[in-house]
């Protein structure tokens, strides 16, 4: 049996997309530059979007699934008269259509108030969520009408704002799972004047941004792996944030929790865990061991104990 070859480049690399790829093309491309297989993403942007995809690569797609945490902040466009039916501008039209009401600033601001906190939202009907085991967009194209249960989502601030008298400029934080296309729909029945989506970007990913992301063209053209990650955008795997309570580790437990041994700490954060929670773990060097979860929670929140649950390394 053939031995698994180990990833020579380990780490995240924010990309700047263009509009055109899907994501899956510009994980390709990284593929190519960086000759490393073991790339993934974390979070789609559909073809007409641009902006931050955050790449996995290596070690790091161990990682993935906690980066999707994080929340992410857009801004874009939204062309409010006419509703399609794939919720952005490369759509075919549909109902609702109509005139445009008067959006003062008072109109707004109620707005975005209705579209802000915790919402329930129904993804576009051309989009990559599965229900019986196919994508949404697969069911659409076959002419199949299905009823998707609404997902509760998080905006955790939006703001709009006219640019125009049928265009919103809009700029939006939210949580993992919103789709932007939906939010774009729903104000257009809100208003009984029909929207789409018009233009996307994705700035932020956490504390991740578009600023300090490789432009796609640079991925492109690169010819060697040291293009990439000598450009300034790649980040090493130890020094990874996620979206999770840190904790730091003195040499001793530190060992422990890389052996695989659960580990006790006490905490000098006064955020509050509870059992179950995630937890990142840190020496002293602030590089990154891994994730932990919360086994047990003592001395009013101030000692945890932390079982391993995805170990990096030092």
């Amino acid at each position: 049996m053939a031995r698994k070859r180990h990833s020579k480049l380990n780490g995240l690399l924010p990309v700047v997309k263009a509009g055109g790829p899907t994501s899956h093309d510009v994980v390709d491309m990284a593929r190519k530059a960086l000759r490393e297989r073991r790339i993934g993403h974390t979070g789609t942007l559909d073809p007409m979007a641009e902006g931050l995809l955050l790449l996995c690569v290596g070690n790091a797609t161990r990682l993935q699934q906690y980066l999707l945490g994080w929340e992410k902040t857009y801004t874009g466009t939204i062309r409010l008269g006419t509703a399609t039916e794939t919720y952005d501008r490369e759509g075919e039209t549909m109902e609702p259509s109509g005139p445009v009401p008067d959006l003062g600033e008072g109109a707004l601001a109620e707005l975005a108030a209705a579209f802000t906190g915790t919402i329930e939202q129904l993804p576009p009907p051309y989009s990559a969520k599965k229900v019986r085991g196919k994508k949404l967009y697969e069911l659409a194209r076959e002419g199949e009408t299905v009823e998707v249960e609404p997902k509760t989502v998080t905006v955790h601030a939006l703001e709009l704002r006219t640019s125009g008298p049928d265009l919103l400029e809009f700029e939006v934080t939210c949580s993992s799972g919103f789709y932007v296309r939906s939010l774009a729909h729903d104000i257009g029945v809100r208003l009984g004047c029909g929207a789409h989506l018009d233009s996307l970007r994705r700035v932020a990913i956490g504390p991740y941004t578009v600023e300090r992301a490789l432009p796609q063209e640079a991925l492109e053209a690169a010819s060697d792996p040291a293009d990439v990650t000598g450009a300034g955008a790649w980040i090493p795997l130890a020094e990874i944030h996620l979206p999770f309570t840190d904790v730091v580790l003195n040499p001793t437990a530190a060992d422990r929790f890389l052996h695989g041994g659960e580990v006790i700490v006490l905490r000098s954060d006064s955020r509050p865990v509870a059992a179950g929670d995630p937890i990142v773990l840190r020496n002293r060097e602030g590089r990154l061991l891994g994730v932990g979860t919360v086994a047990t929670v003592m001395a009013r929140g101030r000692t945890v104990a932390i079982r391993p649950r995805t170990v990096i390394g030092a």
